[in-house]
């Protein structure tokens, strides 16, 4: 019999977790293995981190080396036998709103839990169910298993659809106008709808609804009304209950609301709402059943199931709630060369060696788990009939055509919540669970594995994000006296206008967009254009010529395909086909810029004047504000992307539109001989992340000092030391001979397509992502026919991964939103 755990009467030192820590029960924080697999996870009752115990990783042995951390609690599920309902059992509660909604777990499974001490038994941890059994042990135990999880931690508040009241339904006026006729006799005042009807709150008209998801019919009087009453606020009948609750909309704000008094407000017109009786499904309803149903197409031409595949680099990714946008830029990522070496081979080596106490906030460690994750294979198998996951440790075939059922079964996908939550942490945005643009998350994403290179002092030669980066050159020159300007801007993609032609209408109505050619719109981006610019060698307004071309070329080229257009400010996307060449390829030798020509002369520096706000890039400001842009917000967005090109500050514009103080004025920069410098607060913050005081300093002083904004100054100029250049006639010169700018100009530049990101839905904030990724033989099974560019596709749609037939690829190709093309 072994002996008796000498650690035991520490056990009353332990803690539970805290409110704001998270509780890592569910998964491995360095590894998708998972409460379901045959050992369990290992949570620490310390920090609470999760470790696995598989035999080719074991992170809780390595938890334990690291942190010393003795105590762990073993958490393991099973399913229960009464898991599978029975045909007279009640169906689950519907969802009512758009939030998360707990399944019930503990009506499926069941948790065993067993105290363990790691310093008894430093090998696989010595379990103590002596001693789980003690009151102090139970309470622990309880504390731990109750706590909100990790990944639900990361969920909840993100996705809870926020709902407020505004000032049109706060302040309401109403009109006695009497009651309103009873539920079945009522109908629209303008036609004779009786289901899909908004009640006005001033008034008590009745108006007809728009068409909604699901074929409910309108006509739009209740919008017709607003237009010529201006009464804001209406709620829809049938959505009433007796609780007070029911759709608010107020017109004016253009925005779902909640109207604290509207018992008062109903009473006006005779509705008692404790005698009311929800008939009509709510917009929230519609709306999830809407996106429910909204996907892409898992069958071929013929309606034959796609096939699913399995194996290496072939794993997916589970939807955690409007993920998508993230799941394919990941897909697409690791399936690069430069990421799948960076992060998969040196994951174990790192995963040793890691010096961040918690894995779960390292972005190495989660990168490499990713990598691990996708690309070994070990998660991508079909998804059991029995919902308890087999034991990822055994072995599982990898010939991608082993499933040969008629009805396909698809894979469980790994979970990457703690990815998501650690990339989108403190983010406006993608700390949500709303949709988001997968461009925007492919920038920002790039821009904290940057941060974290940065930080850990990894060459950028080194720095797999660096395949992206290459230079833009942007050449501008005046009509009149001949001189010119040249800057070269590091970008990591080029944003392509797509044209909008309307063709025809279909059957539907809906509009036929002319096709456009890939080829034209990059000629089109790299042509000169005219525009307004005040000259400072003429020293009066004069027409310019601007002209992009690439100074240098990136080993991997995203074109990012702009496919909207801007309605009431709103950038409303368009499905214009899109062609690429026969071959998928694209030929940038004659984009290649030269710099400045023998004979052309610069225009004057314009930085030696005595203003003490920073210096915009002429050529932008002058097409943002040609756009109808307020100078001021041209100036900010300009600010925080680097006072690159009006592209880049145009995208930053359509993502800050609602910013409380876009309006609001510029904070004079100060400089060092003049007046109080940046805070040592703010300097203390940046200095924190891994910049000099230096940098902290003068991107303060570029941005107005805009903590915020002055991070992003700082990482789309990387390679700025902050110190301060004599002013001296070729001081422009040294600095930009001195820097170096990333990709090469060597030619040839020919490029072939990897992986296409498509959208489907009316805005690139809503809708659906999925990624289709062009694999070789060796990797797959799917054989890439290099004389055929639609053959030998994958398609990523979260954790549905299929072969993809040919004619969806073509179709998908036409309407995609992100090119990524590999340099041959």
């Amino acid at each position: 019999m072994s002996k008796e755990c000498q650690h035991l009467g520490d056990i009353s030192r332990l803690k539970g977790p805290k409110l704001s820590q998270s509780v890592h029960r569910e998964e491995c924080t360095q590894c998708f293995d998972n409460q379901d697999h045959p050992l369990g996870i290992d949570v620490c009752l310390t920090c609470f981190n999760g470790g696995c115990l598989g035999s080719e990783r074991h992170h809780a042995r390595t938890h334990f080396e690291k942190s010393g951390h003795p105590f762990a609690l073993n958490v393991r599920r099973k399913l229960k036998p009464s898991a599978n309902r029975s045909e007279d059992e009640e169906p689950p509660a519907k969802m009512k709103k758009l939030a998360i909604v707990e399944d019930r777990e503990e009506d499926k499974y069941e948790w065993i839990t067993t105290l363990k001490c790691w310093s008894c038994e430093p090998q696989n941890g010595r379990e103590l169910p002596e001693a789980s059994s003690t009151p102090y042990a139970q309470s622990l135990i309880k504390e731990v298993m109750t706590s909100l999880s990790s990944a639900r931690q990361s969920e909840v508040k993100a996705w809870e659809e926020e709902i407020e009241a505004c000032e049109h339904t706060v302040l309401l006026e109403q009109y006695e106008t009497g009651a309103i006729q009873a539920s079945g006799l009522a109908h629209c005042a303008k036609c004779d709808l009786k289901e899909n009807l908004w009640l006005c709150l001033t008034c008590g008209s009745l108006g007809c609804g728009r068409q909604q998801f699901g074929g409910i019919g309108g006509n739009g009087h209740g919008l017709q009304h607003y237009e010529e009453t201006g009464h804001p606020v209406s709620v829809k009948l049938g959505t009433i209950t007796p609780e007070g609750n029911a759709d608010i909309y107020c017109y004016t704000c253009n925005d779902a609301k909640v109207d604290p008094d509207l018992a008062r407000h109903l009473r006006t017109f005779g509705i008692n709402v404790e005698t009311q009786t929800k008939t009509e499904k709510s917009m929230t309803e519609l709306q999830i059943e809407h996106n429910l149903k909204f996907d892409f197409s898992l069958t071929d031409e013929s309606g034959k199931a796609l096939e699913p595949v399995f194996g290496p680099g072939l794993t997916g990714l589970s939807n955690l709630g409007n993920s998508c946008y993230m799941a394919s830029v990941v897909q697409a990522l690791f399936s690069l060369d430069p990421f799948r070496q960076r992060y998969y081979p040196t994951a174990v080596q790192h995963w040793a060696t890691c010096t961040e106490p918690l894995p779960a906030n390292c972005v190495e460690c989660q990168m490499a788990k990713l990598a691990d994750g996708l690309l070994s294979g070990r998660y991508s198998h079909p998804r059991p009939t029995n919902p308890v996951s087999p034991n990822p440790s055994e072995p599982k075939s990898t010939n991608p055509l082993a499933h040969e059922s008629p009805t396909p079964v698809f894979q469980e996908g790994v979970r990457p919540s703690g990815f998501k939550a650690l990339i989108g942490k403190d983010h406006a945005e993608f700390s949500t669970m709303r949709q988001q643009d997968a461009e925007e998350f492919l920038g920002h994403l790039l821009t904290v594995l940057r941060r974290q290179a940065k930080r850990a002092g990894v060459p950028e030669a080194e720095q797999p994000a660096e395949v992206f980066a290459f230079g833009m050159e942007q050449r501008l020159q005046c009509a009149e006296c001949k001189k010119v300007r040249y800057r070269v801007d590091e970008v990591d993609s080029v944003s392509v206008p797509i044209p909008a032609t309307e063709e025809r209408k279909d059957e539907e109505g809906k509009t036929v967009w002319k096709e456009v050619h890939l080829t034209e719109c990059l000629g089109n981006v790299m042509s000169p254009e005219g525009l307004e610019y005040t000259c400072p060698a003429c020293q009066k307004k004069v027409l310019a010529t601007k002209q992009s071309r690439f100074a240098t070329f990136p080993q991997v080229l995203v074109v990012h395909a702009r496919k909207f257009q801007l309605v009431n400010w709103v950038p409303s996307k368009l499905d214009v086909p899109v062609i690429l060449p026969s071959s998928d390829t694209l030929q940038l030798d004659q984009y290649l810029g030269r710099g400045l020509q023998p004979g052309e002369e610069q225009l004057p520096d314009e930085s030696t004047g005595t203003s003490n706000q920073p210096q915009f890039n002429e050529a932008a400001m002058a097409q943002l504000e040609a756009m109808g842009f307020p100078a001021i917000r041209c100036q900010k967005a300009l600010l925080a992307t680097g006072n690159s090109d009006a592209e880049a500050a145009m995208e930053w514009l359509f993502g800050h539109m609602e910013d409380p103080d876009i309006d609001a004025p510029l904070q004079p920069a100060t400089s060092s001989a003049s007046g109080p410098g940046p805070s040592a607060e703010q300097i203390g913050m940046l200095a924190e992340m891994g910049f000099t005081q230096a940098q902290a300093k003068k991107a303060l002083r570029e941005t107005g000092g805009n903590a915020e904004r002055a991070i992003e100054w700082l990482f789309s100029h990387p390679d700025d030391t902050g110190e301060e250049v004599p002013p001296t006639s070729d001081a422009s010169e040294s600095a930009s001979t001195s820097k170096r700018v990333p990709g090469t100009s060597q030619l040839p530049a020919k490029y072939g397509l990897k992986a296409f990101i498509s959208h489907k839905g009316p805005s690139v904030h809503s809708g659906h992502y999925v990624a289709h990724i062009r694999y070789p033989a060796y990797s797959s099974g799917v054989a890439a026919n290099e004389s055929d560019p639609d053959e030998g596709w994958v398609l990523f749609n979260d954790e549905k991964v299929v072969k993809a037939d040919r004619e969806s690829v073509r179709a998908l190709k036409q309407l995609a939103y992100l090119y990524i093309f590999e340099k041959l």
